[in-house]
């Protein structure tokens, strides 16, 4: 009997189930956060060992009968990236006397893509920090759209949001713009009481411009005119995500899948973007995941492996 494991790294804990040939997922367990990129390889390989440990002693396995180890984790979007950890963390065990047969880094977002539609095809649009849209076509291939950073991208997520709410504070601050409850809001969270208040602020003290996108949301259900019409723009941008990959996965029906806090917890902005793909999308099909990201990343491996039917 062959065995799969399949792992979601994040920045705060690390999520690991192992499944048999048969696709039966037997046991699942947590570790520490696993964003190589943040935490270094040495840490991510400790914490990862760790796991396949307590898969193996709970299964009564050795490590030869595991014959795949899919880990889908931040950072890994660069292939160049992956690579890094997938030699490291080989080496890692090497050094503790113990062989991996198979192990393969993957993005979390492609994780959570095959586990939200259990390997079938199918769309999956992220907006938390940031914001990326992925999609698995009928031949299997994989397509994406956004994701370009906060720089020239993310539009729709939690730093567009607060960009944009911070920049209408600014405005009504020296009467460029209308008046807002954001100024109200941003002056009793953060004690701002002048423009040079708001600059140091977002300047010099490593200000987290996403978290303020939860308060433009909020303050549009409040009834805030200028906050509503930041989240008509950004819905905008997101029908605009839905669109394209619509006709890159080139199927009569796409059934997509929300993934990150703004869209998963009901709230106006979620709902807005629901209404607006009701009307204007009838053929894209919001529905909820399947499985999780780390069932997602263990069924890649047994894709690869040729195990997947």
């Amino acid at each position: 009997m062959k065995y799969f494991v399949g792992i979601d790294g994040g920045g705060t804990k690390t999520h690991c189930v192992i499944a048999n040939q048969n696709k039966e997922f037997l046991f699942e367990c947590f570790g520490g956060p696993s964003n190589f990129i943040m935490i270094g390889t040495q840490v991510v390989s400790e914490t990862l060992l760790s796991l396949l440990k307590q898969c193996a002693e709970t299964l009564n396995i050795g490590f030869e009968d595991i014959e795949s180890v899919v880990l889908g984790t931040t950072g890994a979007g660069r292939r160049t990236d992956a690579e890094t950890l997938e030699k490291d963390f080989i080496e890692y065990c090497k050094s503790k006397n113990i062989t991996i047969n198979h192990f393969y880094v993957i993005s979390d977002a492609l994780a959570a893509l095959e586990g939200a539609f259990s390997g079938k095809p199918g769309s999956i649009l992220i907006a938390g920090t940031g914001s990326i849209m992925f999609g698995k076509d009928s031949q299997g291939s994989i397509h994406r759209v956004g994701g370009f950073g906060r720089f020239i991208g993310d539009e729709g997520s939690g730093y567009s949001l607060g960009k944009k709410g911070l920049t209408a504070v600014a405005r009504a601050f020296d009467g460029r713009g209308n008046e807002t409850k954001l100024a109200l809001k941003l002056q009793t969270m953060y004690n701002i009481n002048s423009l040079d208040d708001l600059i140091t602020l977002i300047y010099k003290k490593n200000f987290d411009i996403a978290s303020f996108g939860k308060v433009v949301i909020d303050t549009a259900n409040e009834g805030d005119l200028v906050s509503r019409y930041i989240l008509i723009d950004e819905v905008e941008e997101l029908t605009l995500h839905i669109k394209s990959m619509y006709a890159k996965l080139q199927t009569r029906e796409m059934k997509l899948v929300f993934i990150g806090s703004l869209l998963t917890n009901w709230n106006i902005y979620s709902n807005a973007l629901q209404d607006k793909i009701i009307t204007e999308y009838p053929n894209v099909k919001v529905v909820r995941p399947e499985l999780n990201p780390a069932q997602g990343a263990l069924i890649v491996g047994m894709e690869q492996r040729g195990f997947l039917n």
